[in-house]
């Protein structure tokens, strides 16, 4: 089990960060890199969640994100890639 927090990117819809909870000997973002804490922008705290192996997550691979954490630090989920025939639904003279 891992204790995380979620954060969500200011800078993109559907970017997510998971990093390790905080606690007295680390702070949120110690295993960020920095060019990716500028690319992300704010974070904007959406979550704590714990994680189990047996609880999945639905939009990641809950083994995968806690490997990450384990490993990095942290985990950067980023948005779904839009399939290309959902581009051409909405026109703006429809």
């Amino acid at each position: 089990m891992i204790m995380c927090s979620v954060f969500k990117s200011s800078k993109m819809e559907g970017m997510y960060l998971y990093v390790p909870k905080a606690t007295s000997k680390n702070t949120m973002f110690d295993g960020v890199p920095e060019l990716l804490l500028e690319r992300f922008g704010t974070p904007s705290h959406a979550m704590d969640l714990l994680l189990r192996k047996e609880k999945p997550l639905v939009s990641a691979d809950v083994e995968k994100v806690m490997s990450e954490l384990e490993s990095k630090g942290f985990y950067l989920q980023l948005p779904p890639k839009k399939e290309d025939y959902m581009l051409d639904l909405y026109t703006p003279d429809s």
